[in-house]
């Protein structure tokens, strides 16, 4: 049978976890992210899946040769998974492998599923291929804001749409003050808008992991790689490991990784299904 760990409890998984594995899956485990742990013994679990905080996917940790917790993921996904998934909107299960060897597990358990996948790529930064005094040429009327909680309080409502911040930190945050603690972050603003944003969205000691998004009507106009500049560059100066996971097929992405000098360290395997 699957049960759910309590988050008091999340550290008994520490040992499943893949040294070269998603630093998310780390972050959850230590309790600095939000997230849910299933597992296949509350006691002494060989075998798991982690659900993230921001329901943007599930993380098998363990041996994936454990025949009776695979057995039982099907039904656990219909009967448990399944109607959480409504709750918050989800109509796809995303599930990657903490390691490789779990690739083929994932392709044999659900097999009946009509399974697709797809190739994530994660880069790293090596502090002297970092340009800290970039000069980058953006459009006028765009301003970079470190992200505080000042600016997340909009007191004043300068912002007009703050929310867009607001839940960009509640996907992976337990709280706004959570945030500021652990992690840090900044914005373009244009117009009283937040036109892009590059933030901390999962964190382990000193490596953070880059959570970015601009506007699609600002796209194309380098926001993305003005703010992201920024964050590196705190990185740097705190001795922090800036960490970038994207999908293959994200070229705009990419393109911001490498011109920021970030290099590809590794790849690994997703898989999505209809729920």
């Amino acid at each position: 049978m699957i049960v759910e760990l309590k988050q008091k409890d999340f550290y008994m998984c520490k040992g499943l976890l893949d040294d070269n594995g998603q630093l998310e899956a780390r972050a959850v485990v230590e309790g600095v992210n939000p997230g849910r742990v299933f597992v296949d013994d509350s006691i002494n679990p060989v075998t798991g899946v982690i659900w993230l905080g921001n329901n943007d996917g599930f993380i098998f940790i363990g041996d994936e040769g454990n025949e009776k917790f695979n057995s039982e993921l099907n039904n656990f996904i219909d009967e448990v998974i399944l109607e959480e998934a409504k709750k918050v909107g989800l109509e796809w299960f995303e599930g990657i492998g903490n390691h490789p060897k779990w690739d083929s597990t994932i392709e044999k358990i659900f097999v009946n599923r009509k399974l697709g996948s797809w190739n994530q790529r994660v880069y790293r930064l090596n502090k002297e291929d970092f340009i800290m005094n970039l000069k980058l040429e953006v459009d006028e009327g765009y301003e970079v804001r470190r992200i505080n909680s000042l600016l997340v309080e909009n007191r004043g409502g300068a912002i007009e749409n703050i929310g867009f911040l607001q839940s960009k930190i509640s996907e992976t945050w337990t709280s706004a003050e959570d945030f500021f603690k652990k992690g840090i972050g900044y914005c373009v603003v244009h117009d009283n808008q937040l036109v892009s944003l590059c933030l901390s969205g999962f964190v382990v000691g000193n490596v953070h992991c880059i959570d970015i998004v601009t506007l699609d009507t600002h796209r194309g106009r380098r926001l993305a790689q003005l703010a992201a500049h920024h964050f590196v560059k705190e990185c740097m100066e705190k001795n922090h490991v800036p960490y970038w996971d994207c999908m293959e097929k994200n070229k705009p992405s990419i393109a911001v990784a490498e011109k920021l000098g970030f290099q590809q360290t590794g790849s690994y395997r997703g898989y999505e299904f209809v729920l």
